[in-house]
């Protein structure tokens, strides 16, 4: 259970535990290590399913006081849905653009350090790696901004990190 702890300390994604083992004490430990839920073999892909959607719900939930879509200007970010809207027309963005857009709309209006992001995107062996920040939120910015040369929505808080600017969140 030594990886969950680990894990737990850089991120606070959704963990499911799937295994065969089904006794308890296991279960238990798993849990208290920082699993959100544990699944033993056999089980069918339908309750796999439903099991990741309620992870999915809870941690939407839980990172933000049940708040699920930020407001940022005329972006319109769900994340439980996982979409973004600027308008009337989706945004398509690549998987590391949308975790990195995640970290930032679940701390929307403050200071995300460069350091936290990039555990929360790429991992913990990844926190020396800046240009690979700069390199995506430049990517996030052409995609989002009106102007990506005068950026509205993603500011750079120069030598500390990124900040999302935001409205009020909304329940959905």
């Amino acid at each position: 259970m030594q990886w969950i702890r680990r894990l737990r300390a850089w991120t606070q994604r959704p963990v499911l535990v799937l295994s065969a083992r089904s006794e308890e004490l296991q279960k238990v430990e798993a849990l208290d290590a920082g699993a959100d839920d544990y699944l033993v073999k056999p089980f069918g892909a339908a309750e796999l399913h439903a099991r990741v959607r309620v992870a999915m719900r809870h941690a939407a939930q839980t990172t933000m006081d049940g708040h699920t879509v930020v407001v940022a200007g005329e972006l319109r970010i769900d994340l439980h849905a996982r979409t973004v809207r600027r308008g009337s027309a989706t945004v398509r963005l690549t998987a590391t653009e949308w975790r990195l857009l995640e970290a930032l709309a679940r701390r929307a209006n403050r200071v995300v350090t460069s350091t936290q992001l990039l555990r929360d995107v790429w991992g913990p062996g990844y926190s020396e790696q800046a240009h690979y920040l700069r390199i995506y939120v430049r990517q996030l910015r052409q995609k989002l901004e009106v102007d990506p040369s005068q950026p509205r929505l993603l500011q750079t808080d120069t030598g500390v990190g990124y900040r999302l600017l935001a409205g009020d969140p909304l329940s959905s």
